[in-house]
């Protein structure tokens, strides 16, 4: 999610609480479109992170530092020139606009009280920081934008500066009901788009907590709302717009089952009840830790990526070698009809002229008679000897061919799993053990520095809500540890049906398992297999006992005949993690 008008206000209404009337003490660009304001007042120092950047703009509140390059960029050299020191007088947001200004005080070079304006525009590819003189005129800007590059607006030194209007909207603070039944109503639009295209600073997730909170579909035309409707729609819509300028804030971060944030908002979002919502103190703590993970998964995500090349190029390879394979076998099907030619030709053989091109001859396996071709260069019994030699020389090609498709089928299976586990590494300590196991196959060289690599990764710790332990394998090497080492006979083993995934182990010790223990752990097998986005995935389980990995098997590989199945949502919402 980006940042959106109401977190904005959030951010502003938490800095003209904390930096107003501090002083500028320190001003540092440590990357060419960031910007790291320090600031001292009664309350202490406070470091400010504006950021500018395309893909991530960012303003908040840290306690962190970053370094700074060693020669200052122009732009934080002219910014110490003349506001170092300089006094923070004021910090405001036009309407619900993603901009905030910082209005400054300070003393010019002749001693003269002047006063000058940051502007942080956070707007995406658009993203700028602009200062500005008290007359509105750009003195310099973080990011230079030409005629050439924009025809909407210049932001270069000596041109006015003007907030970009390239979209027609309406400012949600002071939308009356007649104005939000006239624009948001006639759209043939999805209600939620027509929402957040007719107001500033309003994204897709407020419009759809708006239609949420209203008890409407978001997908529904907003054009075909009836008239009740549309009545409580704007009455949700304003009463949360009196909120945003009541400055009652709530910052929080929506997370998914696996711990993995989803959404941050400064107000609560009903639209995701049935996820966990944690509560910051503050905008800038929720932006920053929001931020920290984010940077954290997408930093697995790029770590993974040389993994998943290596595992989906060898796997779309033993794919093709299958088909081969499969070709290969289908054209042995016709061993045994040579066999019977020569038993046959053995059999009734006498009965062949010579120069005989075919016998009639009946096939006492299924007492039919059949044709047999004839070489009619040859004898009967030199045909059978030929046919004999193409039944052997099939039949040993299919004995190869059978066990070559075992193994390329258990290759198949372990690749398959393996990028099924990439998906679901939440720290680089996963992807560790992920690496060992494509070394160990034999998909990536090993490098012997004289180290052993050191394994962190520990499989997923849930506990049922009847108070059972609950643990779930992050790969084939953890699948074999909890289910031939942690998990004793009588405790239960569950598992996606025919595809790849994790083992589920429930310590049952000793005891009858709950029927609800049953359904969480096979939710926890389906949420971690190939097969989660499916509407029900269906589970095998059985008693561990039961469960025999063969000799010389591949790592997660494991054979059970008698089992119990349920189908199941992969929905692990309400399940409480222990430990990842």
């Amino acid at each position: 999610m980006a940042l959106d008008g109401i977190v904005i206000s959030n951010i502003v209404s938490e800095l003209s609480e904390q930096l107003k009337g501090s002083r500028i003490s320190k001003i540092a660009q440590p990357e060419p479109d960031e910007l790291l304001l320090t600031f001292k007042g009664p309350a202490g120092q406070r470091r400010l992170l504006l950021s500018a950047s395309a893909s991530l703009p960012l303003i908040y509140l840290t306690e962190g530092n970053k370094p700074s390059p060693m020669t200052a960029p122009n732009f934080c050299m002219l910014l110490r020139k003349h506001i170092g020191n300089g006094k923070l007088m004021r910090i405001w947001q036009p309407g619900l606009e993603r901009i905030i200004h910082f209005e400054i005080e300070h003393f010019n070079e002749l001693g003269d009280l002047c006063h000058k304006d940051l502007v942080v525009e956070l707007m995406g590819k658009h993203s700028n920081i602009i200062f500005c003189d008290d007359k509105g005129m750009i003195l310099d800007s973080i990011k230079h934008v030409s005629a050439q590059t924009s025809s909407v607006r210049e932001v270069l030194p000596g041109r006015p500066y003007f907030i970009a209007m390239t979209q027609e909207k309406c400012d949600p603070l002071a939308s009356s009901e007649q104005e939000f039944r006239s624009t948001v109503f006639s759209k043939p639009m999805p209600l939620a788009k027509a929402i957040y295209t007719t107001y500033t600073g309003i994204s897709p997730v407020i419009a759809e907590e708006v239609c949420h909170r209203a008890c409407l579909e978001s997908s529904q035309s907003a054009n075909s709302i009836g008239e009740l409707a549309q009545l409580h729609l704007y009455r949700q819509f304003s009463l949360m717009m009196e909120e945003v300028q009541a400055a009652n804030f709530a910052p929080s971060i929506i997370y998914d089952q696996n711990h993995i944030p989803v959404e941050f908002s400064s107000i609560p979002l009903t639209l995701y009840r049935d996820l966990e919502c944690v509560p910051f103190a503050s905008a800038s703590s929720m932006l920053e830790q929001y931020y920290a993970m984010k940077n954290t998964v997408t930093r697995i995500r790029q770590k993974s990526s040389d993994l998943r090349r290596i595992a989906t190029t060898a796997l779309d390879r033993c794919r093709k070698k299958y088909e081969l394979q499969s070709r290969q076998l289908k054209d042995t099907e016709k061993r045994d009809k040579y066999r019977i030619y020569g038993e046959l030709l053995n059999t009734y053989g006498y009965e062949a002229q010579p120069g005989d091109k075919k016998l009639e001859a009946l096939n006492y396996y299924t007492n039919e008679m059949i044709t047999i071709p004839l070489d009619d260069t040859m004898t009967a019994q030199e045909n059978a000897k030929k046919y004999f030699e193409k039944y052997n020389k099939l039949k040993r090609t299919w004995e190869a061919l059978s066990e070559h498709i075992q193994e390329t089928q258990a290759e198949i299976t372990q690749l398959e799993s393996i990028c099924t586990f990439m998906d679901m590494a939440l720290s680089e300590a996963d992807l560790v053990q992920v690496k060992e196991e494509l070394t160990d196959a034999g998909y990536i060289r090993r490098k012997y520095t004289g180290k052993k690599v050191k394994i962190t990764s520990t499989p997923f710790h849930y506990i049922s809500s009847d108070g059972y332990d609950m643990y779930v394998g992050k790969n084939n090497y953890q699948n074999d540890e909890l289910t031939f080492k942690l998990a004793s006979g009588n405790d239960w083993w569950f598992h996606a049906k025919g595809a790849p995934g994790s083992h589920v182990i429930v310590k049952s010790r000793g005891e009858e398992l709950p029927d609800r223990t049953f359904e969480e752990a096979a939710r926890l097998a389906a949420y971690y297999s190939k097969n989660r986005g499916a509407e029900k995935v269906e589970i095998d389980y059985i008693e561990k006992k039961h469960v025999k990995k063969p000799n010389g098997a591949k790592p997660g590989f494991v054979v059970y005949y008698t089992n119990y199945s349920m189908m199941i949502a992969s929905d692990i919402s309400g399940i409480r993690l222990l430990s990842d």
